[in-house]
């Protein structure tokens, strides 16, 4: 099968609101992880999270869908609209023809923070209709759908931070079903008490107390990760329904897709990188490309001395005998790690990369580990890229690898 087009990104991210303002971030190595506001995070032993500032709820959500949905949800409403705006996609007249297939790892938790709060302090009565959906791991994909008219099979996956990716798979089967267009990625907002709790409880997140400490992927001082919110909407499209539509642009090409599960531990990771491994090998041949055509690697960087071993074990099993070392990121560094949102982000920094042929870094990355065959990316840097893997996983086991391709009309139209 022809990959998909992706033909509209919307971005709503610790690092901007907006794609071009994400990606000049990342560009000039800013850094999106602060003290957590809105709440004090002490008793929790964790202080820091990427939090998306500038971003008014109201600018891109009507009133009265506001009071009935949770802030992820307010997110991948405002990310669905830009996706579509720079898709130039307007609503087909069959409504059936666009669907959406987004990701969620975590769902409305301030929302329903705020429904139990008012259940324990003021009773029953005081918990609203709303809280029955406003907390809902679909409820994203079906609030997007209501209000857009998009009638074609949605549906929402739930494999935490490997999801972003794993909703493009699904886009590509519901695309072989006969929908020529889809709604894949998504957004989360766990920064708040309830959420942050349950994350606390991996011991995978970082006890440091300043951002350079905190999240450092690949480092020998790495010591866990930084949550974060916000995350990425892309439009996706059979390649046919595109051009008859006269699409004005093309961001690339989703040439092939891997996934697999450890079979291990629902909290441990697996013992090695086998099914790690295998998930990338799926991607490269589903995408009928070798090693060797591979420019760049956006890794999962889980920033945990153990996990982070794990994946340049599997990096370097597929990748093994390359002529050159294999660029490698984790640009995910730079503004927590978003979940489901996260791996979406990273589609679109992959896209973005590829657009301008720029490698973003890798964030405090100042003392790498020994990586042999694997360069690892400390600073932006020119380079020019045709194929790009993105990798994601998911707590729990879930493994996952996209593999984009540069398309060759990306800045013409598709009709011509």
């Amino acid at each position: 099968m022809t990959g998909l087009l992706v033909t509209g990104i919307g971005v709503v991210a610790p690092t901007g609101v907006g794609v071009e303002a994400h990606w000049s971030s990342l560009v000039r190595g800013e850094h999106a992880i602060r003290p957590i506001e809105g709440f004090d995070p002490d008793a929790y032993g964790v202080t820091l999270a990427g939090q998306v500032t500038g971003f008014v709820p109201a600018d891109h959500v009507d009133p009265r869908l506001l009071v009935q949905t949770d802030r992820w949800t307010w997110m991948s409403l405002a990310a669905a609209s830009m996706a579509a705006e720079d898709a130039g996609y307007e609503a087909p007249e069959d409504a059936y023809a666009t669907s959406v297939f987004l990701a969620a790892g975590s769902g409305g938790n301030e929302f329903s923070q705020h429904e139990i709060q008012g259940l324990w302090a003021k009773g029953p009565r005081s918990v609203g209709a709303y809280q029955s959906i406003a907390w809902f791991y679909a409820a994203s994909t079906g609030q997007i759908s209501i209000r857009d008219g998009r009638k074609g099979p949605s549906g929402v996956v739930v494999s935490e931070g490997a999801g972003g990716l794993d909703s493009i798979g699904w886009a590509r089967r519901v695309v072989r079903r006969g929908t020529p267009a889809v709604l894949v990625g998504g957004t989360e907002a766990g920064v708040c008490p309830y959420a942050l709790l349950c994350q606390a409880t991996s011991g995978r997140l970082s006890t440091a107390t300043w951002p350079e400490d905190a999240y450092k992927p690949f480092d020998r001082r790495a010591g866990g990760s930084v949550i974060g919110e916000g995350g990425a909407i892309l439009l996706v499209e059979e390649p046919g329904a595109a051009r008859a539509r006269g699409a004005r642009k093309v961001w690339g090409e989703v040439a092939g897709y891997g996934a697999t599960h450890d079979a291990h531990h629902h909290e441990e990771p697996a013992l090695d990188a086998t099914q790690y491994a295998r998930a990338i090998r799926l991607s490269l041949d589903d995408a009928g490309i070798g090693p060797d055509e591979v420019d760049l690697v956006l890794a999962d960087g889980a920033g945990t001395p153990r996990l982070d071993a794990l994946e340049l074990e599997a990096i370097r099993r597929v990748f093994a005998g390359r002529a050159t070392p294999l660029p490698v990121t984790a640009p995910s560094s730079w503004t927590g790690r978003l979940m489901a949102g996260g791996s979406a982000l990273n589609v679109a920094t992959a896209l973005l990369a590829m657009r301008d042929g720029i490698v973003p870094g890798t964030a405090h990355l100042d003392n790498p580990v020994d990586a042999p065959g694997v360069d690892l990316v400390r600073r932006s840097r020119v380079q020019d890229l045709a194929t790009v893997v993105v990798l994601a996983r998911g707590f729990g086991g879930f493994n996952s690898s996209l593999v984009l391709r540069r398309y060759p009309e990306r800045q013409e139209d598709p009709a011509a």
